[in-house]
């Protein structure tokens, strides 16, 4: 029996930086190995800590954006649940739909995601949003500190834990509202089909 709300579709968008940041990272890992066999000149720990750097930063631009799809989401959720009669009075804001993504996500979704290759989508959707928290356009580079960078991932685990706490957030009934989700291109496609029919 399907869920009786239909919350609006949750639409991500490709990672563009997913191939720069894997190969900075394997240049990175082929590098250390070159150095702890000793090989390489005396610079080449520099040259590590750089490429080390520039992967964390792919990673976090990545990040960044899948925050910013996610937080279109959310508000979404909210306008939707704030324009039902039945809704409005629960009182849901942006964490609730977040927990229900990331605590209770539907089994279509988990599928999916799944299907895409992406299993360990609670973590990287709590560190996205965590990470949008702090940062509506990735900074610099340069204004980053080295150690944030390295450990950026626990800065976005800790800014995620911030913000959910910041919304006293009613939790959504289980079974009742389902999600679609679809890659951005994708999307345009469902939509091209239905404005054909």
């Amino acid at each position: 029996m399907p869920a009786p709300y239909q919350l609006p579709p949750l639409i991500l968008h490709p990672f563009t930086d997913a191939a720069t940041s894997a190969e900075v990272l394997q240049t990175a890992k082929e590098a250390a190995e070159k150095l702890l066999e000793g090989e390489g000149p005396e610079s080449q720990p520099d040259q590590l800590r750089r490429r080390v750097l520039s992967g964390r930063y792919a990673e976090l631009k990545m990040l960044l954006f899948v925050g910013k799809d996610l937080f279109r989401w959310l508000e979404q959720c909210v306008d939707f649940t704030g324009r039902s009669p039945e809704l409005h009075s629960r009182g849901y804001v942006e964490q609730s739909f977040a927990e229900f993504l990331i605590g209770h996500t539907p089994p279509e979704m988990d599928a999916k995601l799944r299907r895409w290759g992406v299993h360990d989508y609670t973590r990287i959707f709590s560190r996205s949003i965590g990470i949008y928290a702090q940062f509506q356009e990735p900074p610099e580079q340069p204004l980053l500190q080295p150690d944030y960078l390295r450990h950026y991932y626990r800065f976005a685990d800790y800014a995620y834990a911030c913000w959910r706490d910041a919304g006293k957030s009613p939790a959504l009934s289980a079974g009742e509202f389902s999600v679609a989700l679809f890659a951005s291109g994708e999307y345009s496609k469902f939509l091209e089909e239905q404005w054909q029919r």
